[in-house]
């Protein structure tokens, strides 16, 4: 028998005797010989790596050598869920969604997991990436410790292109277990989800496979949206049958409870049935079995069942419009109400925001907490000098709950200024919100500016808000024009600013005239349009500023509400800010100045540079110029290369920084091109100049 057959066999065998274990717990052979065999397999596949087999069923084992996390982009919505704290506003979240949808809807409820929030990716029915969250744009590539787990499938039965979600977490008894095992107390982890967070991101695989994580998946996005199934019980019923672990505690939602039982069985799947009037009886019934279930869950998450639905009402940049997850009771501390502040937003938003004798929470001292709107400090009857209930909304945004006792000054509820406390224009209220409606008020003016030149936008990486602020009160910026356009040298004879740190914000300033036009679009700061957003827009044939000018001329927000996640809401409100006179003047000053505003610009320039073109390109180590290590990637695919997350024999460079790990050795093994950074550098035709900023600010001399 050849080396290849031999390993083609093994592999078989053993993936064979691992499904019959892990998932209906059938032992087949014996503990020695499935090792035996194993051990065999591994020493083949180390001395003919060409035969291994990317489902290998030694990838549960795990290797000595060191892994990094590369970023990967995903192609898939990697969201947050908005947040609801009562039984009350999960119901409020079913009735809006019916009276919006105009007809009939059902919802499915999950527990929610508390644990690290995973996309598994599959190409051909084979895993090909495992992804952490991240940013929701971006997470890390953590790839060789998520195929230990035995609970995540390295191949399915179906050649799919398939995207998966799911939370990967620690069960209970586990982590008591291997927290009472390590023997120094530093190392040992606060809770399950942190030791779980932590092997994710273990260095070795061979040391993450020694914690029984494990993952349970709650939706499934396919490649090719015709195999996608009708609804979402549909998909969860189709994601177990491809082998996936799902949640067997399932709630199902519908007018009457009859008719959520008969869904659920067509989905062939094991459930409990509610009415809509149930709300309350289910959501205590959980908080009740919280304690006693084997994992940590921190609330549950409500969704709609249809997609066509799902579809209609889209996302926001921040949350989708058809989820809700209900949260269980924060944690609380008690302190007194010193005082409320106004905060003007760029959009003008009035928030209030309460100012609270320093208190430990969650952890952390707090010293402020959201307030909301006036209409949320009524329903508290808030004032000065209060003794308060103050809890970490989702464990992360300070909130003021409630009011534990009323203060002793005579003090009664604190009413919102008619006024705008920057411009003294007259509040008005938009809904349940108020608004300076003074488009030229400062703090908007600095807040739109600041936006633009955020890191996540333009990157002018010298102009934060405090340069910002300092700029305009000398009035030498006041719009987002101005930073194109300003005579920057009148900044010399301000407080603390000199020559180096103007040529240093006028580099900044002159570098995001390359930024790509989706990066503009989405910096304009309208309503809806985030990096998301605006990708989608080009993707849909909006590929420039003057047709999306066209579309809001013709007063058609049906052109913007057909796109997948944008619905008719969003279209309204884009068809509505770019028919904005001032929005207007400032598109046609920036597209003055050059900025990109047609993405066949981001075209030419990259066609310019093409010198990368044809390579295929890796990174590894850790790097002085490029932090974070995406930066190179952009500088990559800019000049045509394509980038990979592991180093095969069709990776043609390797750019290795401080650090690097097995990479390296792969790179060395295959014979291809290892580049350091200065050789990098010296490729892209740039040199580090030694000139360091501050985060988002201008160096002050």
């Amino acid at each position: 028998m050849s080396a290849k057959e031999e390993i083609d066999k093994l592999t078989e065998e053993l993936k064979v005797y691992q499904d019959k274990y892990y998932k209906e717990g059938i032992s087949l052979i014996s503990d020695n010989e499935y090792d035996r065999l194993t051990d065999r397999l591994i020493e083949l596949e180390k001395e003919y790596p060409e035969f291994q087999h990317p489902d290998s069923p030694t990838k549960r084992v795990g290797s000595d050598l060191t892994n990094d996390f590369p970023e990967v982009r995903h192609t898939i919505p990697v969201l947050s869920l908005d947040k609801a704290y009562s039984d009350e506003a999960v119901l409020d979240f079913f009735s809006k969604s019916i009276q919006k949808e105009g007809g009939a809807l059902s919802f499915a409820a999950e527990e929610k997991i508390d644990g690290i929030s995973m996309v598994l990716y599959y190409e051909k029915g084979i895993l090909v990436r495992a992804v952490t969250r991240g940013n929701g744009e971006v997470g890390n590539d953590v790839t060789p410790n998520i195929m230990t787990m035995p609970s995540v499938p390295l191949s399915l039965p179906e050649s799919l292109d398939i995207a998966v979600r799911g939370e990967v977490y620690l069960e209970k008894a586990d982590f008591e277990r291997l927290n009472a095992a390590e023997s120094d107390e530093s190392k040992r982890a606060a809770n399950p989800r942190n030791l779980a967070a932590g092997t994710v991101r273990r260095q070795k695989s061979s040391e993450a496979c020694r914690v029984p994580l494990t993952i349970y998946c709650y939706e499934g996005f396919w490649n090719d949206k015709t195999q996608t199934p009708p609804d979402h019980i549909h998909i969860l019923s189709k994601l177990k049958a491809l082998g996936f672990r799902i949640n067997p505690h399932l709630a199902f939602f519908d007018s009457d409870k009859e008719k959520a039982r008969e869904k659920l069985a067509s989905a062939g799947l094991d459930g409990d049935a509610y009415a809509f009037s149930e709300i309350d009886e289910f959501i205590k019934k959980k908080t009740a079995e919280r304690k006693t279930l084997p994992y940590e869950i921190d609330g549950l998450v409500f969704k709609i069942n249809e997609l066509d639905v799902r579809e209609k009402f889209g996302y926001t940049e921040h949350h989708p419009r058809w989820a809700i997850a209900y949260k269980f009771e924060a944690p609380q501390a008690e302190t007194e109400l010193l005082s409320i502040t106004i905060q003007v937003g760029r959009t003008g938003r009035i928030t209030p925001v309460a100012e609270i004798a320093p208190t430990k929470l969650g952890g952390s001292t707090i010293r402020r907490a959201t307030l909301h709107n006036q209409e949320y400090i009524d329903e508290l009857e808030l004032a000065i000098g209060d003794i308060v209930s103050v809890s970490k909304r989702g464990d992360v945004i300070p909130a003021v709950e409630s009011v534990i006792e009323k203060n002793d000054k005579g003090n009664t509820t604190f009413v919102l200024p008619s006024e705008c406390p920057c411009c003294h224009t007259k509040i008005v209220q938009i809904g349940g919100l108020q608004y300076c409606p003074n488009y030229d008020c400062p703090d908007q003016v600095k807040g739109r500016i600041a936006y633009f030149a955020s890191t996540d936008q333009m990157d002018i990486e010298t102009l934060g808000p405090r340069t910002v602020e300092l700029l305009y009160n000398a009035g030498i910026l006041e719009s987002i024009e101005d930073i194109y356009s300003a005579d920057y040298s009148a900044a010399a004879d301000l407080p603390g600013i000199g020559e180096k740190s103007i040529k240093l914000l006028e580099k900044g300033i002159k570098e995001s005239l390359t930024r790509p036009f989706t990066t503009v679009l989405s910096s304009l700061g309208v309503a809806d349009i985030g990096k998301k957003s605006a990708e989608l827009l080009v993707r849909n044939g909006f590929d420039s500023i003057d047709k999306i000018l066209d579309a809001a001329d013709r007063g058609d927000p049906d052109s913007f509400a057909s796109i997948p996640g944008f619905g008719e809401i969003t279209g309204k409100r884009i068809v509505e800010a770019f028919s904005s006179d001032r929005l207007r003047a400032t598109i046609e000053a920036l597209r003055k100045a050059g900025l990109h505003m047609d993405s066949s610009l981001d075209r030419e320039e990259n066609a310019e540079e093409q010198t990368f073109s044809g390579q295929v390109w890796c990174i590894t180590g850790s790097f002085k110029n490029f932090n974070p290590r995406s930066k190179a990637l952009k500088e990559i695919e800019k000049r045509g290369g394509r980038t990979v997350s592991s180093v095969t024999s069709k990776t043609t460079h390797l750019l290795a920084g401080e650090g690097g790990g097995s990479k390296r050795a792969d790179a060395e093994r295959l014979g291809v091109r290892i580049v350091s950074e200065d050789e990098f550098m010296a490729m892209l035709g740039t040199k580090d100049d030694g000139e360091k900023h501050e985060d988002g600010q201008l160096f002050l001399f």
